[in-house]
């Protein structure tokens, strides 16, 4: 269900904001252009999935001289910005937004937009993107070609493929 509310927003709507932030429901929330988008908590599958890409990745990001960050983090700026479930940074990264990323992970849940973040990355120069399905049990892996993501086989930035990396996840039941 998609629900907008327009500006001025009611009183009850900053009020669930602020109730969000006290709560720490609001670290996933996304703002696309000025408009704030609530995200729902992912699912065990989805955080199942995470947990394991922490583990598979960190390894050969390190390796590779980058800092493995496998949790939501500001890609973008305070007024517009997404949230990936993780990433890989070149050494130095910091503060709450990131203006780019080595490579940036999405896990997809269910009727989410992952696919209609392709060009948000490629405008903020992330090299490539690690996009994992838990329902479909895939990984796509894609590379920035200009203002333009293409599947590619595997990492030019880690010594991994996509299908190896599929091959490896316990990917949870339906």
């Amino acid at each position: 269900m998609r629900t907008l509310v327009l500006d001025p927003a009611p009183a009850e709507f900053e009020a669930l904001l602020q109730r969000r932030r006290r709560l720490g429901l609001d670290s996933r929330d996304e703002v696309w252009e000025g408009t704030y988008r609530m995200i729902p908590s992912p699912s065990f599958a989805h955080q199942r999935v995470a947990e394991q890409l922490a583990s598979l990745l960190g390894p050969y990001a390190r390796e590779a001289g980058l800092e493995p960050l496998i949790r939501e983090f500001g890609l973008g700026d305070q007024e517009d910005y997404r949230v990936p479930d993780g990433g890989l940074h070149r050494p130095g990264a910091g503060g709450v937004w990131h203006p780019t990323a080595a490579l940036v992970i999405e896990i997809v849940s269910p009727g989410d937009d992952t696919w209609q973040k392709l060009p948000f990355y490629a405008a903020h120069e992330v090299d490539e993107m690690l996009v994992v399905d838990p329902q479909k049990r895939s990984v796509d892996w894609l590379r920035r070609d200009g203002e333009h993501y293409e599947e590619v086989e595997g990492s030019s930035l880690i010594d991994l493929r996509a299908k190896e990396l599929a091959e490896r996840i316990h990917w949870p039941s339906a």
